[in-house]
């Protein structure tokens, strides 16, 4: 059933954070106090492994990009790895995670789609922290999944933040506000709006060997 508008699902990130550092006690802390401006909008639960984050794609997408960004303006190398899924069928809907844009994307041919998410990049907030991620789009279900990832790699090739095709995945750089802009728009412009959608993704900033 086509998801409606105000309709809910479940939308959330699972986090983990890895400082090259004796300081990385420092450097996780440094990553959470970020996200307090988050916690009423976002369910927020941290152990020992990681950090799950459930609830509508702005704020989510904007707490994991502070997470990083408040870790990655230190001198020291920082990678982190994030899970993303909306619309996964083994978790309960949630009323936290409405989403617009997604019943918007439903009606939207696949080049308005395209265009609208350049746009969002190009209007991104500059956070002037420098970025690599790599990260694969994983759409779920049969039917045109390949023609939506394929949109999608034409949309980053055109993003302002592409650096490059690998394996498996896509290379992106940039000032975080615009390589989180990009991973939002891929999350949520890019296949079907009512099924399950997944990123993979691994963050690096300050790397001795970047490429």
């Amino acid at each position: 059933m086509p998801a409606e508008r105000g309709a809910t699902m479940f939308i959330g990130a699972q986090v983990s954070l890895y400082p090259m550092s004796s300081h990385f006690v420092d450097i996780i802390t440094a990553g959470l106090d970020a996200l307090r401006p988050y916690t009423d909008d976002l369910k927020i639960e941290t152990d020992d492994m990681s950090t799950l984050m459930v609830g509508a794609p702005e704020p989510l997408l904007d707490a994991v990009r502070d997470l990083f960004a408040a870790s990655a303006k230190r001198p020291e190398h920082v990678t982190m790895h994030v899970t993303l899924s909306r619309g996964c069928p083994g978790e309960p809907d949630d009323t936290s995670c409405r989403c617009d844009t997604l019943e918007q994307a439903q009606h939207q041919p696949l080049a308005e789609r395209q265009d609208l998410a350049a746009q969002a990049v190009r209007e991104a907030p500059v956070l002037g922290v420098e970025i690599d991620v790599q990260f694969s789009l994983y759409v779920m279900g049969a039917g045109n999944h390949m023609d939506e990832i394929l949109g999608c790699i034409d949309f980053l090739k055109s993003s302002g933040t592409f650096l490059k095709s690998k394996n498996f995945c896509t290379r992106l750089r940039g000032d975080a506000g615009a390589v989180f802009e990009t991973l939002r728009q891929a999350f949520l412009r890019f296949g079907p709006a009512e099924g399950h959608v997944t990123i993979d993704l691994t963050a690096s900033a300050n790397s001795p060997s970047r490429g």
